[in-house]
């Protein structure tokens, strides 16, 4: 939550489909070994209907991750500028 700035009790949209999320959806599935893939890039808030559609159908389960991921492109990229900015005022 703090990579995309929510706090705690901030309403937060299925990425898929801007309806309420209330799962968390592993683009990868977790394996029972002790290795985690709980990182950002794997992690993604969904709906219930879209958490069923990405765990039934490849295609969807795909298509969230490119969306996933630009948004996290998007999120980094504001991240960098916002360094740059804060860096040139603090000369």
């Amino acid at each position: 939550m703090n990579f995309f700035g929510y706090a705690e009790g901030d309403y937060i949209a299925c990425e898929m489909c801007n309806s309420p999320a209330v799962d968390i959806h592993h683009l990868e599935r977790r394996t029972r070994n002790k290795v985690t893939n709980d990182y950002i890039e794997n992690l993604v808030a969904v709906c219930r209907s879209c958490h069923l559609a990405c765990e039934s159908d490849n295609a969807f389960n795909m298509y969230t991750r490119i969306k996933h991921l630009e948004l996290v492109c998007h999120q980094v990229y504001a991240i960098i500028d916002l360094n740059k900015q804060l860096k040139k005022a603090g000369k």
